[in-house]
């Protein structure tokens, strides 16, 4: 696992509560022919944290069977080091080529007790771990120091840095990062600052629904074609509107899966929910503008 190119994270759609496999495997297969270069499976877009283990292991297990060649990446996150480390055990198991490990927390957490997290589970792995910066989501913000910290721990493949500052801050961090660890961006409207500024794969939120438009932009900037890649992300700003209108990606592109018929109707995890009335129509509207299709 060399943590280049496009990761493409989708959607763990539900019906009646439960992972809907069938959607799921389609999904998972519309990325191999695609050509993705990994899957991030279980990852934010995925929805982990409302998955049990369990739930966890059977939706790895179909994501790696239906993945062909194509790396998957699996979330491990969990509150408990102990959780961790089970759903590690697991993702192994599922013949996963790296996993994804953020900062869950309900109590705030400090840098040493990030860190030991770190720590414990890198010393399990016979796999590379990916670390998941998004105060976003994590409500933890990850410094530079403590960063460079964990990128020394055996079994560090990545480091996916949020879209604020992508660029000063790859500049900052790939100076001192050993030359086994990569830097990926995260934050679809700003892949290409990251990109161009040294990252070296993309986590992708489009890929996982519409990975023809995000390859677009993600091999114009392995050619080093920037002006393009630009171009290609600016053509989609309608999009990036309403990641930032509606909270983010998910309930957006989720949203999009549904009225493509990708994933059946309320495909989210309650209490989590898709868009309704004027906001839904909005996303049907971007799609057709974007002529987003699902290839």
């Amino acid at each position: 696992m060399d943590f280049t190119g496009l990761c493409a994270f989708p959607l763990s759609p539900l019906r009646d509560e439960r992972l809907d496999e069938g959607a799921y495997i389609h999904l998972i297969e519309r990325l191999r022919v695609a050509g993705v270069d990994s899957i991030g499976a279980l990852g934010s877009t995925g929805c982990y944290p409302y998955f049990n283990r369990t739930e966890r292991a059977n939706t790895l297990r179909l994501a790696t069977e239906f993945s062909g060649a194509v790396p998957v990446i699996a979330g491990i996150g969990a509150l408990r080091t102990r959780d961790v480390l089970g759903l590690a055990e697991d993702a192994q198991k599922a013949g996963v080529s790296a996993v994804l490990l953020a900062p869950v927390s309900y109590h705030h957490l400090t840098d040493e007790e990030v860190f030991n997290l770190f720590a414990v589970v890198t010393r399990e792995l016979s796999v590379p771990l990916c670390v998941y910066d998004n105060p976003n989501t994590t409500h933890f913000s990850f410094s530079d120091e403590l960063l460079l910290r964990i990128a020394q721990l055996p079994n560090i493949g990545s480091i996916k840095i949020p879209p604020a500052d992508a660029a000063q801050r790859a500049d900052r961090l790939r100076a001192h990062l050993p030359q086994t660890v990569t830097l990926g961006i995260s934050g679809d409207a700003s892949a290409v600052e990251g990109l161009s500024a040294g990252c070296s794969i993309w986590y992708s939120v489009l890929g996982g629904l519409f990975p023809q438009a995000a390859l677009a932009i993600s091999r114009a900037a392995q050619a080093g074609d920037f002006p393009q890649a630009r171009a290609q992300s600016a053509a989609l700003q309608p999009l990036w509107q309403l990641f930032t209108c509606y909270g983010g990606s998910l309930r957006v592109i989720a949203t999009a899966a549904e009225l493509l018929g990708i994933a059946g109707a309320s495909c989210l995890p309650a209490p989590l929910q898709t868009l309704t009335g004027e906001a839904r129509r909005q996303v049907a509207e971007v799609v057709e503008q974007l002529r987003l299709r699902c290839e």
